[in-house]
């Protein structure tokens, strides 16, 4: 029942996952996304939280969903190629990711900017995942 692990290929992918949000979040999208949850970068860095364990615990997340994204993809006869493990995780950002954060930002009446921001990040991560797996796997 079981299906093949690649391991070097998550190891990949969850390193993919991980520098999607470091772009995102630095050169793409920080400035915008600190001022859609009304922060400064003082404020973040005054805020208590040690980076590298921040850095470290979502690197290891990283891991664990590219870990599972191999594992989907695994469950697949014969294993896909790259459009369709871009197909593949692309819709698991589109239909259970971002639609259960949509509904945490919902409670939490976060603008939709940050929303957009955060929720394309994840699009984008599922689908740098994806293709690692699809290519080194």
């Amino acid at each position: 029942m079981g299906t093949e692990i690649h391991w070097l290929a998550v190891l990949l992918a969850g390193v993919a996952g991980f520098a999607v949000g470091g772009v995102w979040y630095s050169l793409l999208f920080g400035k915008a996304w600190m001022a859609a949850r009304g922060v400064t970068k003082e404020q973040i860095q005054a805020g208590g939280a040690k980076p590298g364990m921040l850095f470290g615990i979502t690197f290891l997340l990283d891991l664990v969903m590219a870990f599972v994204l191999d594992h989907v993809f695994g469950t697949y006869t014969p294993t896909p190629g790259l459009h369709f493990s871009l197909f593949v995780a692309g819709g698991i950002a589109l239909g259970f990711v971002i639609p259960a954060m949509a509904v945490n930002y919902l409670y939490q009446q976060a603008s939709l900017k940050l929303f957009l921001i955060d929720a394309g990040h994840w699009f984008f991560a599922f689908l740098a995942m994806g293709a690692v797996l699809s290519l080194a796997g």
